[in-house]
């Protein structure tokens, strides 16, 4: 049954992203960000959505009257050199073909729906309503996760949509960290009361969320998110309470099985999945170092004959850091590309935040990019410990950052005012003076 009203909820909003084909753009997000089908039990979740709502977005774009042209930005240019740059290593990879592959098709699947989406970002509304998506996409399991951990007491892990790239909790939790900054934009942005308690009761919940995850790179991402939100806050002092509020409800509410657990990153010397982590980042450098170019390929380090050969003794595995696993997989120059990415999309963010300052009219940007620099701090943190470096919902989040500075720096623009005219000389400036204004002038002229 489950399935059937997916199905039928499906069917109209493809027809609908054929002929607007930014529903569309939505629509892609929503599947890949969230993985909706993964909460089917039937027939529907092995469906291909996301592929094909992008293929009917694209015959949209076709049909209607869309931009045919992706925006060529810092954020747009990084994302397609990075993708010619995996390209390039892949086919000198070390692991086996099948996989490197495998893995390049994946990720060539989620550029394309990035750099689709850019394109389409044309107005402020379009914005707004992405953002809604990621939070809305994120936030379902917040907001599930807040409640099952205070329903059990937090003595349970909380867990994200099985077969997609949430489902380890260690993921999760830092994508429900993301969102919770762009829920805060959404309710500054929003002039219903309601709706902001709302938004209120979800960042809470989605906190509570985290937490519950229990993993100890989500604490590291609260503590640092939680701290550059406060900064990047409009009044301190009240934010300041609430997050601290907040962050000792959760941390007395959890249980002392949970204190535990995290009193290991202090003595992380002496943990064993730590100290793995340590090493494969080890084997990472290792591997970078020997092919500074072109790196070990997708997935180098979870083969233990790859391994042997640069970090002999060393047991393969997933480097669990977005940084070490981008350097050995592509190498240096692609690492540079995929940190590009990021730069350039906080570069935007700093200067939309320049421009908007004192401008109500542009109040919305200076809040998205204040917010999104909190959710890319959330996601550089959490992301330390984690393999997430080709996070369909951070490249989006950039070119998001990009399209606001577009739609700013030209707002900027127009409100300038035009340059004066240098004056004519003599009677022509004379001329081109009112008659009383011109009369004035002689008479001036006339004094001794």
């Amino acid at each position: 049954m489950r399935d059937l009203a997916f199905v039928a909820i499906m069917i109209p909003l493809l027809g609908m992203a054929a002929a607007r084909p930014f529903v569309g753009a939505l629509l892609w997000s929503w599947i890949s960000f969230m993985s909706p089908q993964r909460e089917m039990w039937g027939f529907a979740s092995a469906l291909p959505w996301a592929q094909t709502t992008f293929l009917v977005t694209l015959l949209g774009c076709a049909i209607a009257r869309e931009p045919k042209r992706l925006p060529l930005n810092a954020v747009t240019v990084l994302l397609l050199l990075f993708g010619a740059g995996v390209t390039a290593t892949s086919l000198v990879a070390l692991q086996s073909a099948e996989i490197v592959w495998r893995e390049w098709e994946r990720v060539m699947k989620i550029l394309a729906g990035v750099l689709l989406t850019a394109a389409l970002l044309t107005t402020r509304e379009r914005i707004h309503a992405l953002i809604w998506m990621i939070a809305i996409a994120i936030g379902f399991f917040g907001v599930k996760g807040g409640i099952f951990t205070v329903m059990t007491g937090g003595v349970h892990k909380v867990l994200g949509p099985p077969d997609s790239i949430l489902a380890d909790r260690n993921h999760l939790a830092t994508a429900l960290l993301v969102a919770v900054p762009l829920m805060n934009y959404l309710r500054l942005q929003s002039r219903h009361a309601i709706v902001r308690a709302g938004l209120v009761a979800a960042m809470v919940s989605t906190v509570f969320a985290a937490i519950g995850s229990q993993s100890r790179g989500a604490l590291v991402a609260l503590i640092a998110s939680a701290f550059v939100f406060w900064v990047r806050s409009r009044g301190k002092i009240t934010s300041g309470i609430i997050v601290a509020a907040v962050v000792a409800a959760v941390l007395t509410f959890m249980p002392e099985s949970w204190v535990e657990r995290m009193r290991t990153i202090q003595d992380y010397e002496h943990e064993g999945s730590a100290m793995g982590r340590v090493m494969i980042w080890t084997a990472s450098w290792q591997i970078a170092l020997a092919r500074p170019l072109t790196g070990g390929g997708f997935r180098a380090m979870y083969s233990q004959e790859i391994v042997n050969r640069y970090a002999p003794g060393i047991p393969a595995r997933a480097a669990h850091s977005i940084w070490f696993e981008t350097l050995g997989e592509h190498g240096f120059v692609v690492f540079a590309l995929w940190l590009g990415v990021l730069a350039a999309g906080m570069a935007y963010s700093l200067r939309v935040v320049r421009l908007a300052r004192r401008r109500p009219e542009l109040r919305w940007a200076y809040d998205l990019a204040r917010m999104a620099q909190v959710s890319t701090v959330a996601y550089a943190a959490g992301g330390t410990f984690l393999s997430l470096q080709y996070w369909d919902v951070q490249w989006t989040l950039m070119a998001v950052l990009a399209a606001a500075h577009g739609l700013v720096a030209a707002a900027v623009r127009e409100a300038a005012p035009a340059p004066a005219q240098p004056a004519a000389p003599g009677w022509r400036r004379r001329a081109a003076l009112p008659t009383g204004a011109a009369t004035l002038a002689r008479a001036d002229r006339a004094r001794p």
